[in-house]
This record gives structure tokens, sequence and C-alpha cells, in this order.
């Protein structure tokens, strides 16, 4: 364990096993770190501390806390939330939901979600800014085994959110969100070219307009 630890790469994927990437996950100096496993590899990264994918992390949390508002659909939001399958899968979001019937399955006091126990979240959403071939990829990969319905990267560079849908362990493009029935990723990301341009209140009152229509 102590080679693991002496050689450990942030922000790439190493083999270990899952007793090693717990003691890695849990020592202090990783306190703020986010981590994953899956396939027997682990992945930590060092929080991003860049205005660009603070402020796209925010207006995200924004756009869609208020178009389940005033579309009157349950939603309850993760901000860096850990799920965890013992032994065998974790992720860290940077932000993730419960909709629908599955708005209020985790009850408060809950700390590390037990994916053994509850049932994955409806809707992830990872934020690339220097992360996005990996976002694409292994990333992918997880979410789609732990039975995610959907899946969005926000490509912050790039200015735009690639949407997909996953069914029976697989992921395909979309236009539209299944699990937000109405909301188009096309205004999403006219929001966010609006975010270069113009404050978040103006692009939130914007969304409210659009969102009414």
């Amino acid at each position: 364990m102590s080679e693991l630890q002496t050689q450990l790469a942030t922000d790439t994927w190493i083999t270990a096993t899952w007793d090693e990437y717990i003691q890695i996950i849990e020592n202090p100096a990783y306190e703020k770190a986010k981590g994953y496993y899956h396939n027997g590899q682990m992945r930590i990264e060092m929080p991003p501390i860049g205005n660009d994918h603070a402020s796209d992390h925010t207006i995200i949390l924004f756009a869609v806390n208020l178009f389940a508002s005033i579309k009157g659909i349950a939603l309850n939001g993760k901000d860096n939330c850990t799920y965890r399958k013992t032994g065998f899968k974790e992720t860290q979001p940077d932000v993730s939901y419960y909709i629908g019937e599955n708005a209020d399955v985790i009850p408060y006091g809950t700390s590390i979600i037990n994916l053994d126990i509850y049932p994955p979240p409806d809707l992830v959403i990872e934020v690339a800014n220097t992360s996005l071939a990996d976002d694409q990829g292994e990333k992918r990969l997880l979410y789609e085994d732990l039975g995610v319905k959907e899946y969005w990267i926000l490509n912050v560079q790039n200015v735009q959110v690639m949407a997909f849908a996953i069914e029976n362990q697989g992921s395909r493009r979309i236009t539209e969100s299944q699990v937000l029935p109405g909301l188009a990723i096309s205004l999403l990301n006219d929001a966010l070219r609006r975010t270069r341009q113009i404050n978040q209140s103006q692009v939130g009152a914007w969304l409210l307009t659009q969102f009414q229509q």
C-alpha cells in the first residue's frame, strides 16, 4: 500500500484493489478529492478551482432546479455526492438528481449513498474542463454499469451539453431530456453561451421566460 501511495497519480485511472482505493480516499491528504472506482481501477481527482468550471457548475444546477420547479417535477439534487457499491464501484459526480418517484428516496442523515440499498440517481452531470476524454469514456461506462437513466457531460471549453440516455448498459445521444420531459438540450447550450456575455442573474431571467412558455 505504501508503494501505491508514493506512486499515486491523480486525474488518471490506476490499477488498485477496493481496499487500496478506500485507504486512499479516506486519507486526510485527499479529503477534498473526488474518487471513482470501476473495473479494478481507481481515479482520484483533485478539486477544480477554476472560474469556468465553477461558473458552469452553478448555472447547470440553477437551470435544472428552475425547470423542475416551474414544471412541477419532483426532484432532489446532490452536489458532489458519493455513491458506493461496496467492493465494486464508486463515483462522486459533480451533480446528480433523483427525479419523480425517486425524488425522496434518500433520507436525510445519509452520508455515502449505498447503492446496495438505494437506487442510482436518475440524472448524473459531469462538468468537464480538463477531464472531457475521461467523462466521455470510462466514466460513461461506469454510469452505464450503475444503471443511471441519463448522463450529461457539460463541455466547458466548447460551451456545450452532451446528453445521453442510458438503457441496458448502453447509451445514446439525445436532444431532449427523458427524465425532465420537455427540456431541450439546445436550450441549455443557449443559456451557457449567454453566460459568456451576461451575468447569471440575467441568464436566469431569460431561462425563466423560456421555461414558462
